[in-house]
């Protein structure tokens, strides 16, 4: 009896499915490890069903994990993964590859678990992180990985947000496609409805916009939210290397398609992007300002839609409060006159065009002049200098208020063509010397200031000469006269050696006249078109958007000839002019040379020596 029932016990043994204890005797698996997987419960025979009995024989038949799994299975052999397995690609994810080794899955909720979303990164990176498997399969894709845990999302995940987008809440999980697939997830024409899982209200408005409706259509130019917020490296909008960061947007990615040549000639956008560039706006954004407007602070940014719609906020019924977001009080004149236009041409303004045409001819010509004049002056005099022996005497030139107000314009100048430049020319290498790029609010007020410095040096000038009479006669002497034609004449054909005889002059020459004058109509013409721009709040409430744009071009221009004049004229009137070389000092220390005056205003010269000679004898 007892033989029987120990035969019994060995039959019913032979019959039990071998237990995970069993089968570690033979194979390395860690048994600890694999009674924590998420298969423990299943033990070794429910994936390697083919072994009934031990010791079994043979090797076992493959494991199936459809056998459990099938919808995930069925997935993945359509999936770009899937196939590249089918096409013999041995490198290709399989089942192990993303969840690990079968004796140690662990569910997805699981921190541990290589699916779960915070170490997804770290297993899709295993393959696309990977240099040499990246070039052995000619993956164009640079650094995916690497990029996305460093975007806004990735860095949510890695802090504990689950909420967070990861890998698979993009591209998929066992469903995995091609971008170029239609079905794909990240296909250009589903990217919206992929983010707008977590971004409902955002794609529901992008959904209505001119971009959303192209893309719908099937437009491939048309933006969708990878267009503009990036791939994988997507960055908080406050973030400086964002690409929607406001110091960027305008041109990395509103202007890398409203920009593009080949898009333009296909949709007509025209020069929108390099107007805005050179515009006020655009400017102030490349000079460092940061609360500058912006492509999205005018059109908007997912309710992007055609100017013609009136729900767009730049549909003229609605710019009065779209520009008043910044211009408070804002009038309705600002719907009279086009937005973006450049001034050298297009759809400007009449007045833009008359005022750039006639410094197109004015800057040419009185530059030429000035370089012609100058250029024959000083070979002609070096051709005649001779050695200097001169007395070394010094008579007053320019009395205390007038170096004062000299010395005021001076400084301001300076700053203004600095200041100045640097708004229009931001990139310049000597704009970044000077530490004038990215800040823009200091160069904005210095130029201000010195505007100030310049005006009120140039209306204490009027107010002195009004108030002093003895100072008054300058005004006299500068005005300018048909003699003055002469001398300019008569110079240059003694210059040219036509004649034997040097002209003279009075108090004032030719070019001292031509200068002052010059100096003071381009003082009003930069101090009125540059009191327009400051208060743009005021300007916009008033005048149409035309006067703003001619007011700019008329600045620009001005400005142009302004320290060109200076530089080629003044300079050499001063400076480089053989016969005061290295400098007039007169505009610091009052004084004339007596010798150069008496060559060069022999009636003047003469008057100063009467003059002096009766106050010699009014003092004995």
């Amino acid at each position: 009896m007892r033989l029987l029932l120990a035969a019994l016990f060995s039959v019913v043994l032979a019959a039990a499915p071998p237990s995970a204890q069993d089968c570690v005797n033979c194979h390395e698996v860690d048994l600890a490890a694999f009674q924590a997987s998420k298969h423990a419960d299943m033990g070794c025979v429910g994936c390697h069903s083919s072994i009934t009995r031990l010791p079994h024989t043979g090797k076992p038949a493959p494991v199936k994990c459809a056998s459990c799994h099938e919808d995930q299975v069925k997935a993945y052999g359509k999936s770009v993964h899937g196939i590249a397995k089918q096409n013999g690609m041995t490198d290709a994810a399989t089942c192990a590859s993303c969840h690990g080794s079968p004796h140690v899955i662990l569910g997805a909720s699981n921190p541990a678990s290589k699916v779960a979303k915070q170490n997804l990164a770290d297993t899709c990176g295993a393959c696309h992180s990977n240099p040499d498997f990246l070039a052995k399969h000619k993956i164009p894709f640079a650094k995916p990985v690497e990029a996305y845990r460093l975007s806004v999302h990735g860095r949510a995940v890695a802090k504990g947000n689950t909420s967070a987008p990861s890998c698979s809440d993009c591209h998929g999980s066992h469903d995995i496609l091609a971008s170029q697939d239609p079905k794909a997830r990240v296909n250009r024409m589903n990217v919206a409805e992929t983010c707008g899982i977590c971004h409902n209200d955002v794609q529901t408005v992008y959904a209505d916009s001119v971009h959303g409706l192209a893309v719908k259509r099937g437009s491939k130019d048309s933006p969708t939210c990878t267009g503009c917020h990036g791939e994988h490296a997507i960055l908080a909008p406050s973030e400086p290397g964002s690409l929607v960061n406001a110091a960027r947007v305008s041109t990395v990615t509103c202007g890398r398609c409203h920009g593009d040549e080949r898009l333009d000639s296909r949709y007509s956008f025209g020069d929108k992007v390099p107007a805005f560039q050179d515009s006020f706006h655009g400017l102030a954004i490349r000079g460092g300002q940061k609360r500058a407007a912006n492509c999205a602070s005018c059109h908007g940014v997912h309710n992007i839609l055609p100017s013609a719609d009136i729900r767009s906020t730049v549909n003229p019924a609605n710019l009065k409060q779209t520009c008043g977001q910044c211009h408070p009080g804002v009038g309705n004149k600002i719907t009279q006159g086009k937005v973006h236009v450049r001034m050298a041409g297009g759809i400007e303004h009449v007045s833009v065009k008359w005022i750039r045409w006639a410094y197109y001819a004015l800057i040419p010509m009185t530059i030429g002049f000035m370089l012609f004049h100058n250029g024959l002056d000083y070979l002609a005099k070096l051709r005649r200098r001779k050695p200097h022996h001169g007395t070394g005497e010094q008579l007053p030139r320019m009395n205390k208020m007038f170096r004062i107000t000299h010395g005021m314009v001076m400084v301001s100048f300076i700053l203004l063509v600095i200041t100045g430049f640097a708004l229009k020319f931001p990139e310049a290498g000597w704009v970044k010397v000077l530490a004038m790029n990215g800040a823009g609010l200091v160069r904005a007020w210095i130029h201000r200031i010195a505007a100030i410095v310049m005006m009120a040096a140039t209306g204490l000038h009027v107010v002195h000469l009004i108030m002093n009479k003895r100072d008054r006669v300058i005004v006299k002497e500068l005005l300018p006269g048909w003699q003055d034609a002469k001398d300019i004449a008569n110079a240059l054909r003694y210059n040219l050696g036509l004649i034997d005889k040097r002209p003279t002059f009075g108090m004032f020459g030719y070019a001292e006249k031509m200068e002052y004058w010059a100096f003071m109509w381009g003082t009003v013409v930069m101090a009125v078109t540059g009191l327009l721009l400051w208060a743009q709040n005021y300007s916009l409430k008033y005048f149409p958007i035309w006067v703003m744009d001619a007011a700019t071009a008329a600045h620009w221009y001005e400005a142009i000839l302004a320290t060109l004049s200076i530089l080629v004229w003044h300079w050499y009137l001063v400076i480089f002019d053989p016969e005061v070389y290295p400098m007039d000092m007169a505009w610091l220390t009052g004084n004339a040379s007596a010798d150069h005056l008496r060559e060069t205003r022999p009636e003047y010269y003469a008057d100063l020596m009467k003059k002096q000679a009766d106050r010699n004898a009014d003092g004995q």
